[in-house]
């Protein structure tokens, strides 16, 4: 039989990932820093807004807390954002959906509410490295017409236009645009492009659609399935 956590062990090398802990309580942060250490992940701590913007550059991945003592943490969020393409976790006590739809809208990856379990933390931090770095198999280029994606420099164009989009919005166009035409179920997109453990409502999915459909300049293009879910469905021009 074959042992499927050896096998995701030694096509994972978590010393690869670099992460920045974004958390002014050191209560937390001291044991999630040590626990992550365990865990293979060279992670660094810093308590403030204004320090995670100065090491970002360095970082391959954020978790970030959201009661800062400077800066909101969604302010933060929307600032990484602006300057990089860093996945971002969200780590808060607020547990609230309308919270979880604004950070992932802002351009957060993955959102945990505190408490939280370390395993099921370096679960999600895998499942978003992964998903970051393209180690999931799929056409590097895909040239719909007058909709083009290329994978490997995270852009889109419609109409010739460099269309401006979050980390999450590029994941949910790609994932469509990886079967035109089909009718990809809502619990399918929400498990590739969020998490296979995703529990929060299916809601933040039409957020996101809703936001691609006005940055394409194309609403047609993005169809709802009745029942099931969305296609993608990109005229000749």
């Amino acid at each position: 039989m074959v042992n499927l956590a050896l096998v995701e062990q030694c096509l994972w090398d978590p010393e690869d990932v670099r992460i920045l802990v974004v958390e002014d309580d050191a209560a937390i942060a001291t044991p999630l820093v040590s626990g992550l250490g365990r865990n293979g992940f060279d992670a660094t701590h810093v308590t403030s807004g204004s320090e995670a913007l100065a090491r970002v550059e360095v970082a391959d991945l954020v978790l970030l807390d959201l009661g800062l003592p400077d800066l909101d943490g969604a302010e933060v969020c929307r600032r990484l954002r602006a300057r990089s393409s860093v996945p971002i976790i969200v780590v808060s006590a607020r547990s609230e959906e309308v919270d979880r739809v604004l950070l992932l809208e802002m351009g957060a990856d993955d959102y945990v509410v505190k408490p939280f379990g370390l395993r099921e933390l370096v679960a999600r931090i895998r499942a978003v490295s992964r998903r970051s770095s393209g180690t999931e198999p799929a056409a590097s280029h895909l040239d719909l017409g007058p909709l083009v994606i290329d994978r490997r420099t995270h852009e889109v164009h419609a109409d010739g236009r460099l269309v401006d989009l979050t980390p999450k919005e590029f994941d949910l166009l790609a994932h469509l645009a990886s079967d035109p035409g089909a009718a990809h179920p809502r619990r399918d997109i929400l498990e590739e492009v969020w998490d296979a453990n995703w529990y929060g409502s299916s809601k933040t999915l039409d957020v996101h659609v809703a936001s691609l459909r006005r940055k394409l300049g194309h609403p047609e293009w993005i169809q709802a399935v009745r029942g099931v879910g969305f296609k993608l469905v990109v005229s000749p021009a």
